[in-house]
């Protein structure tokens, strides 16, 4: 396992790979029930800025992401495939897997000062959730966000957590020196769904509540409509039920996405389908047998749906608030150590 090369090495032993990660890298498992069957590797990043390949389809050219795996535990995510190249499976580890770089912060601060660093916008949360469960106990995020500050640096965040709001403070400051821009990933509002396929992620409308709140402050909020599941949500009647919840949080703009499978969710996805929606597995067969996207037509036709739904019910009228200043939380201080539960192990 390439885990393996993270494990301490006695003196002279010879050491026949370069480690992934520094030496130091501890695993942490906590005996609570948000972290039960979850364990968390702590690891000292080399870079935390990231240029994304050329070759991505993506609109952005820089990333940081402080996690590695998310325990939002999405059957569809199309970054589970990323795992795999730390000798992970790309299902249940994607999910309990969790690699996190406790350096974030002091690495972000250092690279965005570096005389190299041309100020670029940064994208966060476009691979894993910088807002999932585990930033509520490892806090890397408003190190992160004071730092891209500090540094007048524009940056966007995609969330489904509604933690970004513990550092609504710090996004306003930001957005009064520099472009900062949020969205909350909500593809629909069906509870039985969420809980189906989004088991580790808040209730939809919480989401919504978090784009609503985000805007009252001074932060602009729109929603990524991601993914839209043929067959399961997109029917006329429930693409105008989640663009009307979307309207009425203030959002201020929608953008739809139908899902893509690419290899590892692909697998993951089809199998979900299988145990539970039997009799859309040949349909989905037809729909993605030449790849992980659905033809142009279809994705057309939904993107066309959104947005007259979006034009009738209003999306994007209302403006969000001018940013203000907010008078500075203390967050909680870190616990000094192990806590009272948990198991570390130095790897």
């Amino acid at each position: 396992m390439r885990w393996d090369n993270l494990r301490l090495t006695a003196a002279g032993a010879a050491d026949p790979a370069p480690p992934l990660f520094a030496r130091g890298a501890v695993a942490r498992t906590f005996d609570t029930p948000e972290f039960q069957g979850m364990t968390f590797y702590e690891i000292r990043a080399r870079s935390i800025v990231n240029r994304v390949p050329a070759a991505s389809r993506v609109p952005f050219e820089y990333t940081i992401n402080p996690y590695r795996g998310c325990g939002h535990r999405c059957v569809y995510c199309f970054a589970r495939k990323t795992h795999e190249y730390l000798d992970f499976d790309s299902g249940a580890d994607f999910d309990t897997q969790i690699v996190v770089k406790v350096n974030a912060a002091e690495l972000a601060r250092e690279e965005l000062a570096s005389p190299r660093w041309g100020g670029h916008p940064v994208t966060m949360g476009s691979n894993v959730d910088c807002y999932q469960r585990a930033e509520g106990r490892y806090r890397l995020m408003p190190g992160i966000l004071a730092a891209l500050r500090d540094a007048a640096n524009p940056f966007s965040i995609l969330t489904k957590g509604t933690l970004i709001l513990r550092d609504l403070d710090l996004l306003a400051e930001a957005a009064e020196v520099s472009e900062v821009s949020t969205a909350v990933s909500v593809g629909f509002v069906d509870p039985g769904l969420w809980r189906a396929v989004e088991a580790g992620a808040p209730d939809p409308r919480r989401r919504l509540e978090v784009c609503r709140t985000l805007n009252d402050n001074g932060v602009a909020c729109g929603v990524l409509m991601a993914p839209v599941l043929p067959y399961l949500t997109d029917s006329p009647a429930q693409l105008e039920r989640t663009v009307k919840e979307i309207a009425e949080a203030g959002a201020t703009h929608v953008t739809p996405i139908v899902l893509h499978l690419r290899p590892g969710a692909r697998e993951w996805w089809l199998r979900w389908l299988a145990r539970e929606h039997p009799r859309l597995v040949p349909r989905y067969l037809e729909l993605y047998g030449r790849g992980a996207y659905t033809p142009e037509p279809y994705q057309r036709r939904v993107a066309a749906r959104v947005r007259e739904l979006a034009e009738r019910f209003g999306v994007g009228r209302s403006t969000p608030a001018r940013p203000r200043r907010l008078p500075p939380r203390r967050l909680p201080p870190g616990p000094p150590g192990p806590p009272a539960g948990e198991q570390l192990r130095l790897l």
